[in-house]
């Protein structure tokens, strides 16, 4: 059995790492987050220690590091603010613990560098929860198309389109400095997969950056993609409106819907029997979608667009056209 630590446990994330920790055998023995509505815990794991300080959680893993009874952290589930990725990362190497971080790893790509380096120094590593590559459907394509002779180029179209309420906005997530923004904060998951089963951006184009939606065109290296990305309800399709739906995530592949809408519910143990047996995604894994998201949060836009626009984008861009 192996001793947990766990940041962000009142976060929306926390109660999936909470699960898979049971579900593979594990336990939490110690929790972080400035705010103590976390009577979930209760649920999982009781007897784990509690802390609303960064600091007091730190020096609390430190103490049982150093006494060497058996009690040290063997992992750290970073589940804070995308912002604090980054620091938790860190103290988790400097407390002996490997970091099992969600998404994004870090919000700027230099910092997986210095991440490289105190793996290195400290003997630990850090791992990336990178779901949809553990998905069976999405593990089905890749098959497919590294078994495909073919050398024809696709063609992709994602959109993935989450409505959020006002919350969202006055949240850290709605904070670019602290999320990301809506590339880093909803899509980065997208593009590590798109990367992941067509190979790195030849080319990058960005027609539309909003504070909710966010859209462009990538030549990779096998695919041509049309992406949107977008956090309002408008721009559901009206068959999901019209039932209630908020959230939509579509991609195609030369026009054939890829169905993965289902099989959610189990990634983040699969992701973490994976990571516990040494096969995990580790730095280099993430660096790709790291840097493809950073530079869509600072690139200009593209002008006067040449590459085939996504209909969303088009119908924002040139309303009134087909």
């Amino acid at each position: 059995m192996k001793n947990f630590a766990i940041t962000g446990i009142a976060g929306y994330i926390a109660p999936r790492h909470l699960q898979a920790i049971k579900d593979t055998g594990n336990r939490v023995v110690a929790a972080l987050d400035p705010h103590d509505s976390v009577g979930i815990i209760d649920s999982y794991f009781p007897e784990a220690s509690f802390f609303t300080e960064p600091e007091r959680f730190d020096r609390h893993l430190e103490k049982i590091h150093r006494m060497n009874n058996g009690e040290s952290i063997h992992y750290l589930s970073v589940c804070s603010p995308n912002h604090l990725h980054d620091a938790h990362i860190r103290m988790a190497l400097r407390v002996g613990a490997d970091a099992i971080c969600e998404k994004p790893l870090v919000l700027n790509p230099w910092n997986l560098d210095v991440l490289k380096e105190l793996e290195e120094e400290f003997g630990k590593r850090v791992w990336n929860i990178l779901q949809l590559r553990v998905h069976e459907t999405i593990l089905g394509l890749k098959k497919k198309l590294d078994s495909s002779s073919s050398e024809s180029r696709k063609k992709i179209r994602l959109t993935y389109i989450t409505s959020r309420g006002l919350w969202y906005h006055y949240s850290w997530k709605g904070d670019v400095q602290k999320s990301g923004g809506i590339g880093t904060n909803i899509g980065v998951h997208f593009f590590d997969l798109l990367m992941w089963l067509f190979g790195r951006p030849d080319r990058n184009e960005l027609f539309i950056r909003e504070p909710n939606r966010m859209g462009g065109f990538l030549e990779l290296q096998h695919a041509d993609v049309e992406w949107f990305l977008s956090l309002e309800k408008e721009d559901l399709p009206e068959s999901f409106k019209n039932q209630g739906m908020s959230t939509y995530r579509s991609i195609e592949v030369d026009d054939e819907e890829v169905e993965f809408s289902k099989g959610f519910r189990d990634l983040h143990f699969r992701v973490y029997e994976e990571t516990l047996a040494g096969r995990g995604f580790g730095i280099e894994d993430a660096r790709s979608s790291i840097e493809l998201v950073y530079n869509l949060r600072n690139m200009k836009l593209t002008k006067n667009p040449q590459a085939t626009l996504h209909p969303s984008i088009k119908k924002i861009l040139y309303p009134g056209t087909n």
